[in-house]
């Protein structure tokens, strides 16, 4: 139960802890999705909240959701004024040569019959969408690494295809994005921390502890935790 992962709760928003495999909106599939326990994140209001962004599938963390009409609209407003403060940790297939960059790569959506959608690299045609992604390698282990990604934009699947095109090293367990044959029990991405600022309100903050997938890359994240989720 989801109302049983709430990070932060106040009178305008709600964060939960989605977990992998969970889909935000109800996929074709039909299974059940963070849409399917909405009824039961009202608490004490009648009105049902909504889900503010989407994170997929298969990737864990913070998930926004706004309790009131109003408060939906300010975040969204936060959200395209580019003042949400996201971080997300992902464990990739090699070790970067630096230690820190910024990666700015336009993305377009593709489609084929064959092969379904996904999201490409396109500087040239010029029909991609402005992305950008800072990125922080914060340890490496087993010829893997730990990269802490800030996102300054919110392209669908950009982390996925900026760390797969961009540092040449896709996160591990990535369906779509990956190296064949690569291993892991489930795509290696996880929604950190999230902070929404509200003017002369505290803003919204929430830390989503490591998954157990995650287990033994925790020690090297006492250095770049956050105070709260800043």
């Amino acid at each position: 139960m989801l109302s049983d992962n709430v990070l932060f709760i106040d009178a305008e928003a709600i964060v939960v802890d989605k977990p992998s495999g969970l889909p935000v909106d109800e996929p074709r599939d039909g299974v059940t999705s963070v849409a399917n326990h909405l009824e039961s994140l009202r608490f004490t209001f009648l009105r049902w909240p909504t889900i503010v962004h989407r994170l997929d599938r298969d990737t864990s963390g913070c998930l926004l959701l706004a309790r009131t009409p109003r408060a939906h609209k300010q975040f969204q407003i936060a959200f395209e004024a580019g003042t949400v403060e996201k971080r997300y940790l992902a464990v990739v297939e090699g070790v970067p040569d630096a230690e820190a960059g910024e990666i700015a790569l336009p993305l377009a959506k593709v489609s084929t019959a064959e092969a379904g959608w996904r999201m490409v690299v396109d500087e040239r045609r010029g029909k991609g969408k402005a992305a950008v992604t800072g990125w922080q390698r914060i340890a490496t282990r087993d010829g893997r690494s730990l990269i802490l990604f800030t996102p300054k934009t919110g392209r669908t699947h950009q982390l996925r295809v900026h760390a797969a095109t961009g540092l040449g090293l896709p996160i591990v367990g990535d369906p779509v994005y990956g190296r064949h044959g690569q291993h892991g029990p489930r795509m290696m991405l996880h929604a950190w921390t999230i902070r929404v600022p509200r003017g002369t309100k505290p803003a919204v903050s929430a830390v989503s502890p490591l998954p157990k997938a995650f287990a033994g890359w925790d020690a090297p994240l006492l250095d770049a935790a956050p105070g709260g989720a800043g």
